[in-house]
């Protein structure tokens, strides 16, 4: 199943093709691909290369460590992440290491870590649907991180269901809706907030 981003200009595929699903498969991962995922993260871009990133993970060959992660996410979360291959919950450190000043950069660092970790699984035929609806709180107690980290986003990885009769109309109805995005003039401003930045309109992919 494809649903392809409709750009105004051209993109990369693996942008165009990336969305988040919530009918995967109950496939395991295979582990050298979870390496891949983790190592495609660790080479995002960071402030003073701080790499300001970790990640709790869990795949469902460890059913007692998936069970646990999977119970840090809101209910609505767990009744579809529960058939991933691979959940994980990326944290920051809110700190820099090399002075201890704070690091208002490191959730930008620890997203584009995962935005890494998530063009390459769809690289390698996987999806990913990263979500907010987590508790936090839970997290920091449930694997008592240090003090000045903090949980950020969840992180559902896996392989498409092909059989979408088995879940819920919810959920189908998810996974076949379409995809939305603000337009260019609403988000890329020049001069003054608000004011549209010129761009062209030939040429233009549709």
């Amino acid at each position: 199943m494809q649903k392809p981003a409709e750009t105004r200009f051209p993109v990369h595929e693996l942008i165009a093709e990336r969305w988040s699903p919530v009918c995967f498969d109950e496939r395991p991962i295979e582990p050298e691909k979870i390496g891949s995922l983790f190592e495609a993260a660790r080479w995002a871009p960071s402030s003073y290369n701080e790499q300001p990133w970790s990640f709790l993970a869990a795949g469902r060959d460890d059913r007692r460590e998936f069970d646990r992660l999977l119970g840090c996410l809101m209910e609505a979360n767990q009744a579809w992440a529960k058939h991933a291959g691979l959940l994980a919950i990326s944290v920051a450190a809110k700190v820099y290491a090399r002075n201890d000043k704070p690091n208002r950069h490191a959730w930008h660092d620890v997203g584009a870590a995962t935005q890494n970790l998530i063009l390459q699984a769809m690289a390698m035929g996987l999806h990913a649907h990263p979500m907010g609806g987590f508790d936090a709180a839970r997290v920091q107690q449930e694997y008592h991180l240090p003090e000045h980290y903090e949980a950020c986003t969840a992180v559902a990885v896996g392989y498409l269901s092909t059989d979408l009769d088995r879940f819920s109309a919810d959920l189908k109805q998810r996974q076949l809706g379409g995809r939305m995005r603000k337009p260019l003039s609403e988000m890329v401003f020049r001069g003054a907030w608000g004011r549209p930045f010129s761009l062209p309109t030939d040429g233009a992919a549709r």
